[in-house]
Order: C-alpha cells, then sequence, then structure tokens
C-alpha cells in the first residue's frame, strides 16, 4: 500500500542512520578492501591479475597485456574512454615499456605444496588454490604481509625477509647487483614510502634513466643540445672579451702619451695605469673577461713604464762601455760621439 496520498513521510524515516565519521576499525576494514581489490584485479582492465605482471615507478601492479593495449594506438585513430580513464590513473607514470618492470612472483600450490615461479613464460594468477608467496619464508604476499621487489630483476620478497636476511646488494633468488634505493616496495600505502619513490623517480629522470633503470628515449639528444647551447654560449662571450680588451688596452695607451695636468694640493689625483685597470676589470661582470682584461692591462702597463723609464736601445748602441775590470783611460773615449776627439798620449800640449 502506499502512494495513495494518505500518508507523508517524515525525514525520520526515511534517513534510518545519521551521517558520522567512520570508526578506526572501520576506515582499516575499508582499507583492507581496497589492497585485496588492488592484489588480485588490474586497475586498467578490471580483470584478474595473471602473469605477466608488471609495475611501475610508484609500485602500482598491471597485466602486461593491459599496459600494452594501453600503449598501442587506436586502429580508427579516435580517442576512447578506457584509455582516457587509463591516463587519469597512470598519471604520466607509464609512458613506454621502459617505464615499466616484470615482477617475478613465487606461487604455491596448496594442493602440491612445491613452490613454483612464474616469470612471463606462461600465465598463472594466485587463484584455484594458488597464491604468491615469498621463496624465503613460504608467507603469502598480500595487503596482510608488505611485500618489495628489486629493479632490475623483478624478484618479489616479504619486506621482513630482506630485512632480516640483510644480503645488501644481492638479489636473493638470481645474485644480481642492486642499490638499495631501487627496492621498490609493491602497492605502498605508508607517506614515508610514496614520498620515497616519488624522490626515486624524480632523481632518475634528471639522470636520463627509466624506472626500469634503462636511458630514456631522448635523453642523449637533450644532452646534445645542452652541450651545443654552452658551446655557443661560449663562442659569443669571446668577441665580448676581446673587445672589452681592446677597449682596456686603448684607454692605457691614450692615458700614456697624454701629459698629466697639473696637480694641485687637495684636488682629486689624475687616473693613472693602475687606475684605469682597476676600473676596466670591476666594470665586466664576467669573472674570466675581468682576469683577462687585468692581465693584459698589467703587461701594457709594466711594457709604457719600461719605454718610459728605460733607455732607448738604439741610442745605447751609440756609446761603449769599458769592459768589465779595465782600467783604462781610453775605454771612455774610443765611441762614436768621441771619436776624432781624444788627444793622443804623446801629443805636445
Amino acid at each position: 500500500m502506499g502512494n495513495d496520498g494518505g500518508s507523508i513521510p517524515t525525514r525520520r524515516e526515511l534517513v534510518k542512520s545519521a551521517s558520522r565519521v567512520p570508526t578506526s576499525a572501520e576506515a582499516k576494514a575499508t582499507r583492507l578492501e581496497q589492497q585485496e581489490y588492488a592484489w588480485s584485479t588490474c586497475p586498467l582492465s578490471h580483470r584478474p591479475l595473471a602473469a605477466p605482471v608488471v609495475s611501475d615507478c610508484g609500485g602500482k601492479l598491471y597485466n602486461k597485456d593491459a599496459i600494452l593495449e594501453f600503449l598501442l594506438p587506436n586502429p580508427d585513430g579516435t580517442g576512447d574512454a578506457g584509455k582516457k580513464d587509463a591516463e587519469e590513473y597512470l598519471a604520466g607514470r607509464v609512458g613506454g615499456l621502459r617505464d615499466i618492470v616484470e615482477v617475478k612472483f613465487a606461487s604455491d600450490g596448496e594442493e602440491s605444496g612445491d613452490v613454483k615461479e612464474h616469470n612471463g613464460n606462461g600465465r598463472s594468477s594466485p587463484k584455484s588454490g594458488q597464491k604468491w608467496v615469498c621463496p624465503i619464508t613460504t608467507k603469502a604476499l598480500g595487503p596482510s604481509n608488505k611485500a618489495v621487489y628489486f629493479v632490475p630483476c623483478g624478484h618479489a620478497f616479504s619486506e621482513t625477509a630482506v630485512k632480516e636476511m640483510g644480503v645488501g646488494e644481492k638479489c636473493l633468488t638470481c645474485n644480481e647487483s642492486y642499490s638499495p634505493e631501487n627496492l621498490v616496495p609493491i602497492l605502498p600505502t605508508l607517506p614515508a614510502d610514496i614520498e620515497r619513490l616519488a624522490l626515486r623517480a624524480k632523481a632518475l629522470k634528471e639522470q636520463g634513466l627509466t624506472h626500469s633503470l634503462k636511458k630514456a628515449p631522448g635523453a642523449s639528444k637533450k644532452r646534445k643540445q645542452k652541450n651545443v647551447e654552452a658551446t655557443v654560449a661560449t663562442e659569443t662571450s669571446l668577441p665580448s672579451i676581446a673587445a672589452a680588451t681592446d677597449i682596456a688596452v686603448a684607454q692605457v695607451d691614450a692615458n700614456a702619451t697624454m701629459p698629466p695636468p697639473p696637480f694641485k694640493k687637495g684636488s682629486i689625483p689624475p687616473l693613472t695605469a693602475s687606475t684605469t685597470t682597476s676600473k676596466a676589470s670591476t666594470s665586466i661582470k664576467n669573472s674570466a673577461t675581468a682576469s683577462l682584461t687585468a692581465k693584459v692591462l698589467e703587461e701594457e702597463r709594466e711594457r709604457t713604464k719600461r719605454r718610459k723609464l728605460g733607455t732607448n736601445d738604439n741610442l745605447k748602441s751609440l756609446f761603449s762601455e769599458s769592459p768589465a775590470g779595465s782600467k783604462s783611460k781610453e775605454g771612455k773615449s774610443i765611441d762614436f760621439m768621441t771619436r776624432g776627439y781624444s788627444i793622443p798620449a804623446g801629443a805636445k800640449r
């Protein structure tokens, strides 16, 4: 009965329970459900996870075929709603196969009890009596047991086993070398782990590497472009250095040839070569250009000083000096300037 206009329901009758903040137990149960879904279902294809399973730099798990479908363009060339949703979920973490690492889980069958490793040769999933386990502790990997994998080999272990073993820089299965920062947690929930993975991805990008430690496409071109830009900047700065040097040398020559103005007591002294050198060097902002200009100006100042104070070599050659240790009086009167004016020793006076 009802809907005949005979009764009008109130809010109290329609809303049975008021909205409230969930308790810690309820929030934990919700996170556990989300983790179980992420451990069992691919977020792109919404199909159960099955080997080969891959992971990105954020520790998320995907089916490899779903990643390939995402990377391949549509045959008709039009956009797809599923691909747009995948782009929003990936958030630029996957741009190619170099940005993913194949995670190699070890599965344990309940019937046989043996541990088998699946590395992508066949398709298998932790269902129908099988589950992913740690090859060391044989404990199931999932929301209740934190798991990590090594880059670039991709072998997965429980976090507690890796900490207790403390092997260091070798994989526990294939004995391949790795660095501690390349130990990636699977489906992390702690803010510290998420932040560490973000910093690792940023550092790899600056080095021109991807999540799988392979060279990023176009990294060599970017380096070449930076080298070309540095070379062009150096070549463009050389003419400015030469021009600044020529200007400074011309100023020194002008100051050397012009007579100094009369200096009065209490007035500002005139500019000299040293003051010109310091002024020219301080007016140049580039340190390399300033040091080169200062060196050239200093050499020019020394050369001018020697020219003003030293004796002219051509004039000096007209006179002859007496040899060292000679006491002869004729040594000073046999040069060009006094030739013909010397008085013989036996002449009458």
